[in-house]
């Protein structure tokens, strides 16, 4: 769903963007036209971007300031490790780590964060996540036509889990209603800042503690389970995250998004930014990640 721009990176989708200061010579960029699924006022949008240029100024020191082209770089895998493979591979001549370990670091940096808040910051950052992976189902439907909950299963507990769900099919229960009562008795639900950073550490990897079990409902009841008995489902990205990855490198990360026609925007105003700055002070430039919004 989205891609990235910045010293060359993507988040939740499948192509990068690279990002040059404009006061130096300018390697050739590639095209904007060559992002797919791009709907003419999109890529129209972007291209007035990359020809005038994003100008950035230091939040504190004005005469820190630069411009920068935007231009559509390497592809980078539709998965949810995305966020961190990107950030990785922009950031690859300064980091000794790769995606993988990017993660943790993010993950990390969120606990320590969440360890300094106050009770008044912590209860915000917690209801966002509550917000996100445990909604309330009673509300919500006039934005939402399906709401998602996540839940959190031990790799090793699933052989006791399945036991238990059979127990309750032999009683007559259907299988995804007795799935939907176990897992949400036996698993952790995403609803606070310690099964969040739990939740976060999941790349899909064998070596994962958890798995991530996903509930989908609509307002009728229940849709479905997605018990992800491979083990391959993975925490994408997600703005606490990206707000913790500005934090650790200390830069700013604006997501930048171009919405079609489904959006309902006016075509000139289709491609905005969303700034995500670090807790602390600012010492490096910032980058850009670009998301294709859907509606």
């Amino acid at each position: 769903m989205g891609k990235l721009l910045g010293d060359s990176i993507t988040w939740r989708g499948s192509t990068a963007v690279n990002a040059c200061d404009l006061s130096e010579p300018q390697a050739a960029a590639t095209s904007w036209d060559r992002v797919s699924c791009m709907e003419e006022q999109q890529w129209q949008q972007l291209l007035k971007l990359h020809a005038k240029g994003v100008e950035w100024t230091h939040l504190e020191d004005k005469s820190w300031s630069m411009v920068f082209r935007l231009s559509h770089g390497r592809n980078v895998e539709v998965d949810g490790n995305c966020l961190f493979t990107a950030s990785w591979k922009a950031m690859a001549p300064e980091l000794k780590v790769d995606a993988r370990d990017l993660r943790r670091r993010t993950v990390n940096r969120f606990l320590e964060v969440l360890g300094s808040l106050s009770g008044k910051e912590r209860e915000m950052t917690e209801s966002a996540i509550r917000h996100m992976y445990a909604p309330d189902l009673k509300s919500g439907w006039g934005i939402h036509l399906v709401q998602e909950v996540k839940l959190l299963a031990k790799k090793a507990d699933h052989e006791s889990l399945d036991s238990a769900i059979d127990e309750l099919v032999n009683l007559g229960m259907r299988r995804e209603t007795a799935a939907e009562s176990i897992y949400k008795e036996r698993c952790i639900a995403v609803d606070n800042g310690p099964s969040w950073a739990r939740y976060m550490s999941i790349s899909g990897s064998p070596e994962d503690e958890y798995d991530i079990i996903t509930l989908q409902y609509t307002e009728e009841g229940l849709l479905t389970v997605d018990e992800n008995r491979k083990g391959h489902a993975t925490a994408f990205g997600d703005d606490t995250a990206i707000g913790c990855l500005a934090t650790e490198f200390n830069r700013e990360i604006f997501v930048v998004q171009a919405h079609g026609s489904d959006a309902m925007v006016d075509k000139d105003n289709c491609v905005f930014f969303l700034p995500h700055r670090p807790r602390g002070q600012i010492t490096r430039p910032p980058f850009f990640l670009f998301m294709k919004g859907t509606g």
